[in-house]
């Protein structure tokens, strides 16, 4: 897995990213040799925290404290009490609008079944990740976003409520998405605070997501610089051409 250890490396040397790359691995095995969930988790995203900071697999029973989490990751709701938690849960959103009727038909479910999900740094994931999640602020979204206009040219929806439906999202259509999270995943995980969102790109592209995400990363700081020396000098009572704001770009940058 040494070519997800350089992917992670990129990623988080080009965004300057306060927390590791994620990688969630959805299996019917569980990998040999990494550690069950030992953590109780009051929902799913939970998880994805704690994958930042080591591998380990969890089966649907580790689940069982998020109803909502279980049926976007399509795992059986095994049990009466699971089944009444999402009820009870859907009943709550309803009472309160925050989640319409016609809309639950729409929110995003894995097309299949895992028995296991493994979760891990993507540094050191001990299998191909399904999805890899980004923690970002605006800064780096906006090089994440231009990166996969170029590399799936189209528009990544921006999603809310439930986060964990930014997973199946990115599986299902195998196209990245970002989550602006939801007051659930905000209240469990500390990692996503006020300024955060959520990323989710599919693992299989990975490696062309890292790649362009390093070029942007490098322009947006080249032009950031330029349009700087342009609100300068127009400050300043100039009015520089383009050409201009170049050669005096490239003088500083010599």
């Amino acid at each position: 897995m040494a070519e997800y250890s350089s992917i992670a490396k990129t990623l988080m040397d080009s965004l300057q990213l306060r927390v590791e790359p994620v990688a969630v691995c959805l299996t019917d095995k569980a990998p040999e040799g990494v550690p069950n969930s030992t953590q109780a988790a009051a929902a799913g995203c939970v998880f994805w925290e704690r994958g930042a900071q080591g591998a380990f697999v969890t089966s649907q029973k580790d689940h069982g404290n998020c109803a909502v989490g279980m049926y976007t990751h399509h795992m059986p709701l095994a049990t009466a009490a699971q089944q009444e938690d999402l009820n009870a849960s859907l009943k709550v959103f309803g009472d309160l609008g925050y989640v319409l009727p016609q809309e639950i038909a729409g929110i995003p479910v894995l097309k299949e079944e895992p028995k296991y999900v493994v979760y891990a740094p993507l540094a050191s994931t001990p299998m191909s990740p399904s999805a890899v999640l980004l923690f970002a602020n605006s800064r780096q979204s906006l090089a994440i976003t231009e990166a996969v206009q170029q590399v799936q040219p189209g528009v990544p929806p921006a999603m809310g409520r439930p986060a964990c439906a930014v997973i199946p999202q990115a599986v299902n259509t195998g196209r990245p998405a970002m989550s602006l999270g939801c007051c659930g995943a905000r209240a469990y995980l500390d990692v996503l605070t006020d300024d955060f969102a959520l990323w989710a790109l599919p693992g299989a592209r990975i490696a062309e997501y890292a790649e362009r995400i390093k070029v942007l990363v490098q322009a947006n700081q080249i032009l950031t610089q330029f349009h700087t020396l342009r609100r300068i000098d127009v400050k300043a009572g100039k009015s520089p051409s383009v050409t201009d704001s170049l050669v005096r770009l490239e003088k500083i940058g010599n």
